[in-house]
C-alpha cells in the first residue's frame, strides 16, 4: 500500500513580504528589467528577486540591507513597518539631495561643453 500524499499548504505571504513587494514595484515596475536591476543591487537569484517583486517572500538580512541601501521606497516602508515614519522624510530630504547634486553636476557639464564649442567658433581658421 503506498503511503497517503498529503495537501501541500503554503502559508500566505506575510505583510512584510507584501509591502517590501508593493515598495520595489512602485519604484522599478514589475518587467524584467526591474528583476534585473533587482539581482544587480543584491546579488539574489532571479527566482529570489521575483519573489520579492511579487510579494510572495520578503528578502532576508543582508539582501534587505542591500535593497535598502539602493532603494528609498525599501527603506521607507522598511522604517513604516518599525512605526518610525518620523524618519522617513530625512530619507527622502537625502534622496533629493542626491538628485540636485547629479542635475548640478550634468548643468556644470553641459556649460562646459558649450563654452569649448563657443570658444571653438570664436578661433580663427
Amino acid at each position: 500500500m503506498l503511503p497517503k500524499a498529503g495537501n501541500i499548504r503554503r502559508k500566505p505571504p506575510d505583510r512584510f513580504a507584501q509591502e517590501i513587494g508593493m515598495a520595489l514595484r512602485g519604484e522599478l515596475g514589475s518587467s524584467h528589467r526591474a528583476i534585473k536591476t533587482v539581482m544587480g543591487w543584491t546579488g539574489a537569484s532571479e527566482r529570489s528577486a521575483k519573489n520579492w517583486l511579487n510579494g510572495t517572500h520578503g528578502p532576508g538580512g543582508w539582501h534587505l540591507i542591500l535593497l535598502a541601501r539602493q532603494s528609498e521606497a525599501v527603506i521607507a516602508t522598511v522604517l513604516r513597518l518599525a512605526e518610525r515614519d518620523q524618519l522617513v522624510p530625512g530619507v527622502r530630504l537625502r534622496g533629493v539631495q542626491a538628485l540636485l547634486v547629479q542635475a548640478a553636476t550634468e548643468i556644470g557639464d553641459v556649460l562646459a561643453t558649450d563654452q569649448r564649442r563657443g570658444d571653438m567658433l570664436d578661433a580663427p581658421p
